[in-house]
């Protein structure tokens, strides 16, 4: 046999782990194929370990920073719209006669079909869909929804535009915090985070302020106007810009249209999870529905409707909760493999990270807390303290500025510390401080002390927000961030949504209660019904301090609330981790146990082969001792 025979011959090997070890690479080859020979989107190919990953392609110089300001104003503006109505809502009831509506203004923005339902499901469209595009088709859907609320006729219609800008609103949120993923190095990337995050933070806080300019020196309807001219500015830049991808997507150019249909029905099919999706939507509207309907007059607690809906989002919830289990545990096929349950609306694997589940929880806890100070301390200084809307505005800037000040100073000392714990444990502590002596708020209270208070709960939460952001990016791996970060958007803006649901029902509770303990002469339905700036009018001048305090006292209870759960956050934050974000990171939970499994075939194959040729090598052995035996003869 010549040298080169004996380099390309193969050995035949008869037993089960020859076969293994031959067809191991085929049969992972051939996954990535569907039955007629088209290839499967990139997308959908096994990529989950940190060595498949392309070494990503930064953006530096003048185009990074025109990207950092385009998506910190597309975050303020989406931010902006959580709490610009709060200082406008005396006037929208006014004209609306619709006081019981308050908690949808914010509500349907971040939930009803909106930002809560939709977060899981953007985090999929961006892991499978162009970023860039997507981003723009969702601040479209984004805008639409601002002209609706500009020009609505009805409390109704308000209400559904809000809920399409909400809609737009998820793929914005969960968009940013991907493209922010793939601009820089994460060791960099805590800095412009907190930039973004910052401005968007300024965004929630600033609300009543700029809500109050426009209602007073305007129209209300500016509130949503002004995010028409903002939107072209943000459109122009990322259009004209290169976005980098995380990993490598779907290819349109150049496709045939029954390649594309192919493409397009693999991923929504067996990637999106419509299904779950719908599921998870009627469970979160019906609990939505519970929340701001129960403990009216027209819906007390225990009434058929607001227990019917109660029990349906309860059952609803654990229909869900069977499918996605089913759908994050379906083993796949050859030809369309599920890794780490990404079938699944929220896959599983991913969310039992400790730090994507911890950093989710103290998200929604945050969330809850900022919504809630930009709404009720605006009702405050409106009712308790006479302001105007733009007075009251005012008031709100120790908040505003101590959060912009820590969220970026604390971004700058992560970038070079390397170490996000110390900031989220001391953020949350000095937040629950400050909402703590916010609840101490009476028609009374000293300017320094209202001030000091905001300046402390408002510079807390710039500390930690961004905390629970680079704790995820740093835990997944690059395929898996936009998932990951849906979940936590997902937290967000459900802590936004069902807690200042819940906060606005302990307010209206406790008004009554506190109406007929404080202004016994007063029918509390008559002081509702007239609004939040309006109640002086139709209340005899004898009972307006006891309205007054009733108003005060009432909000005292929501911040008794909202400091709760910033002590929620604070044990939260203890799930992040010890991690030094300028050090890269290992392969994940998921690519060691896919690592773990590879190697274990291999040995099998290994140990088979071993097993092979120590057969051959005892036959051969035998055959020499037979001739030898032969020979004497």
């Amino acid at each position: 046999m010549t040298d080169t025979d004996e380099r390309t011959a193969t050995p035949t090997l008869s037993t089960e782990g020859d076969a293994v070890a031959a067809t191991t690479a085929d049969e992972k080859k051939d996954r990535h194929f569907v039955p007629d020979g088209q290839e499967v989107p990139a997308a959908l190919a096994p990529s989950t370990t940190q060595g498949s990953n392309p070494e990503p392609k930064y953006v530096t110089g003048v185009q990074l920073w025109l990207v950092v300001l385009a998506l910190s104003l597309a975050f303020f503006v989406m931010m902006l719209d959580m709490s610009i109505v709060a200082t406008a809502i005396p006037r929208i009831t006014n004209e609306f006669h619709s006081l019981n509506d308050v908690g949808w203004y914010g509500a349907a923005y971040q939930l009803a079909w909106g930002s809560a339902p939709m977060q899981p499901l953007s985090g999929k469209i961006y892991t499978y869909f162009k970023t860039k595009w997507a981003f723009l088709i969702y601040f479209g859907i984004f805008e639409l929804g601002s002209l609706i609320c500009g020009v609505a006729q009805s409390s109704t219609m308000l209400i559904i535009g809000r809920a399409v800008a909400g809609l737009g609103g998820a793929g914005l949120q969960n968009g940013t915090l991907t493209i922010l993923a793939g601009l820089a190095p994460l060791a960099r990337r805590a800095l412009l985070t907190g930039i973004v995050l910052g401005v968007a933070q300024l965004g929630v806080v600033a609300g009543p302020l700029l809500g109050g300019v426009f209602t007073e020196l305007a129209t209300w309807r500016w509130c949503f106007y002004v995010n028409l001219p903002v939107g072209a500015v943000v459109a122009t830049l990322i259009l004209l810009i290169h976005i980098p991808e995380q990993t490598e997507k779907m290819p349109w150019r150049g496709q045939s249209k029954e390649t594309i249909r192919r493409q397009l029905r693999l991923v929504l099919l067996h990637r999106m999870d419509l299904v779950g999706f719908f599921v998870f939507s009627g469970a979160t509207i019906q609990l939505l529905l519970a929340l701001q309907w129960g403990g009216t007059v027209a819906h007390p607690w225990n009434s058929s409707v607001i227990i019917g809906l109660f029990v349906g989002a309860g059952v609803t919830a654990l229909v869900w909760g069977a499918w996605n289990y089913r759908m994050s545990h379906w083993l796949g096929s050859d030809d369309i493999p599920n890794r780490n349950g990404e079938a699944a609306l929220i896959p599983t694997p991913i969310a039992r990270e400790r730090t994507v589940y911890s950093g989710s929880l103290a998200s929604f806890a945050l969330m809850g807390t900022i919504i809630m100070n930009a709404f009720f301390i605006a009702i405050y200084f409106q009712t308790a303290r006479d302001a105007s809307p733009v007075t009251s505005g005012v008031n709100i800037l120790p908040s505003i500025l101590s959060q912009l000040f820590f969220a970026v100073a604390s971004s700058t000392a992560i970038s070079k510390m390397g170490y996000y714990l110390p900031w989220a444990f001391a953020g949350t502590t000095i937040n629950s401080i400050g909402t703590g002596l916010l609840s101490t708020l009476s028609p009374t209270t000293p300017t320094g002390h209202w001030i000091g208070f905001q300046v402390l709960a408002g510079g807390g939460r710039g500390m930690v927000f961004q905390a629970p952001i680079l704790a995820i990016q740093h835990a997944v791996q690059p395929n898996q961030i936009s998932v990951a970060v849906g979940l936590l958007s997902f937290g967000q803006n459900v802590g936004g949504a069902v807690l200042l649901t819940i906060a606005n029902t302990v307010f209206d509770n406790s008004l009554q209660s506190q109406l007929q303990q404080h202004a016994p002469g007063v029918d509390p339905e008559v002081v509702i019904a007239a609004g939040a700036t309006a109640f002086r009018s139709v209340v005899p001048a004898a009972s307006v301090p006891g309205v007054i305090l009733a108003y005060a006292n009432s909000v005292n209870r929501v911040f008794y609330f909202a400091t709760a759960l910033s002590v929620l956050a604070f044990f939260a934050t203890f799930g992040l981790g010890w991690k030094d974000i300028r050090v890269k990171k290992g392969p994940s939970t998921t690519a060691r146990a896919e690592a773990s499994a590879a190697k274990t075939d291999v040995e099998v194959a290994a140990k088979a082969a071993d097993d092979n040729v120590e057969g051959l090598a005892e036959d051969a052995s035998e055959a020499a001792r037979d001739i030898k035996g032969e020979d004497r003869v």
